[in-house]
C-alpha cells in the first residue's frame, strides 16, 4: 500500500468509513504499528484499543499498557498484572492493590508468600487484610519469629496468640 493509499483510506476512516477504519486496523495489526493502533484507539475505536491491547501484551509493553490502564481500561489492567505475576514484579502489583484491585492484592499476598517477604505482609495485614494476617501468621510460625507472633497478638488477633502459646509452651 503506497503512502497516498494509506492517507486515503486514514481521511476514509476519519469520515466514519467504518471498513476503512477495520481495513486500517488489519493493516496496523500486521504491521505491528502500535503507533496507528494507538491513533485509532484514541479517537474511540475499541477495536483498535483490542488490537492494541493485544500487541502491546505481545510485545511486554509495559508503558504502553499502563497508558491505557491509567485511562481506565480493566483489559489493560488485567494484562498488565498478569504480566507483573509473570514477572513476578511487586512493585507492579503493589501498585494496583493500593488503588484498590483485589487480584493484583490476592496475587501480591501470593508472591510475598512464596517469597517469604514478611514485610509485605505486615504492610498488607496492618491496612486489614485478613488473608495477608493469616499468611503472616503462617510464616511468622513457620520461622518462629515470636516478636511477629506477640506483636499480632497484642494487636488482639487470637490466632497469633494461640500460636504464640503454642510455641512458647504456655497452652
Amino acid at each position: 500500500m503506497t503512502d497516498s493509499d494509506l492517507s486515503a483510506l486514514r481521511a476514509r476512516a476519519a469520515n466514519g468509513d467504518h471498513d476503512a477504519a477495520d481495513e486500517l486496523i488489519e493493516l496496523a495489526t500486521d504491521r505491528g504499528d502500535l503507533a496507528e493502533l494507538r491513533r485509532l484507539s484514541d479517537g474511540g475505536n475499541s477495536t483498535a484499543t483490542d488490537q492494541l491491547i493485544e500487541l502491546a501484551t505481545e510485545r511486554g509493553d509495559v508503558s504502553e499498557l499502563r497508558r491505557l490502564s491509567d485511562g481506565g481500561n480493566s483489559t489493560a489492567t488485567d494484562q498488565l498484572i498478569e504480566l507483573a505475576t509473570e514477572r513476578g514484579d511487586m512493585g507492579e502489583l503493589r501498585r494496583f492493590s493500593d488503588k484498590g484491585n483485589s487480584t493484583a492484592t490476592d496475587l501480591l499476598i501470593e508472591l510475598a508468600t512464596e517469597r517469604g517477604d514478611m514485610r509485605e505482609l505486615r504492610r498488607l495485614a496492618d491496612d486489614g487484610n485478613d488473608t495477608a494476617t493469616d499468611q503472616l501468621i503462617e510464616l511468622a510460625t513457620e520461622y518462629g519469629d515470636m516478636d511477629e507472633l506477640k506483636r499480632l497478638a497484642d494487636a488482639g488477633n487470637t490466632t497469633a496468640a494461640e500460636q504464640l502459646a503454642e510455641l512458647t509452651g504456655d497452652c
